[in-house]
């Protein structure tokens, strides 16, 4: 039995994108013989509001403890959220991967996240960086340091945005 780890960045926009390419991909893979089984890690109130559908036998949820300001007032701090997003997850995810049923054959990330790449990295696991945004979304995102040297932002994002999304790789 292979297991492919799922890890979405924890908002509704990044889940629900991730939750749809695992049902795509275990339709495809698992047409035949159920040989593939795709492990999505959210925090335990994602799983609340995600409520799972109880027939997917090649899905399945595992769950970390909420080490995250919660989904519901979020916004009231969103630096404060994205950089646990970025420091607490990484431990309970390792504890996670070291409780698994199956070998893991595959980790499928949230680019948002770097950690993941890590911890990937450190187990000798495959990795794969899954981008739930547009296209364009991602230039703007990977280039904003020539917007700014450009002076077309209106604002010093480029130290923030360039922690917090694109030191994928340590």
């Amino acid at each position: 039995m292979n297991q492919v780890v799922m890890v979405p960045y924890p908002g509704r926009g990044h889940i629900n994108p991730m939750l749809n390419l695992c049902r795509l991909l275990s339709s495809r893979l698992n047409r035949h013989t159920r040989t593939t089984i795709f492990t999505v890690v959210v925090t335990e109130e994602w799983l609340g509001f995600l409520n799972p559908e109880p027939d997917q036998d090649s899905i399945r949820f595992t769950t970390i403890p909420n080490v995250l300001p919660s989904e519901l007032n979020r916004g009231s701090d969103m630096v404060g959220f994205m950089t646990a997003v970025q420091t607490k997850m990484e431990g309970p995810f390792v504890e996670v991967l070291d409780q698994t049923e199956f070998p893991v054959k595959l980790i499928i990330a949230d680019a948002t996240m770097r950690w993941p790449f890590g911890v990937a990295n450190r187990r000798n696991v495959p990795v794969a960086a899954y981008w739930p945004m547009s296209a364009s979304s991602f230039s703007v995102v990977y280039h904003v340091d020539l917007l700014e040297s450009h002076h077309q932002l209106f604002a010093n994002v480029s130290g923030v945005i360039s922690q917090l999304y694109f030191q994928l790789i340590p």
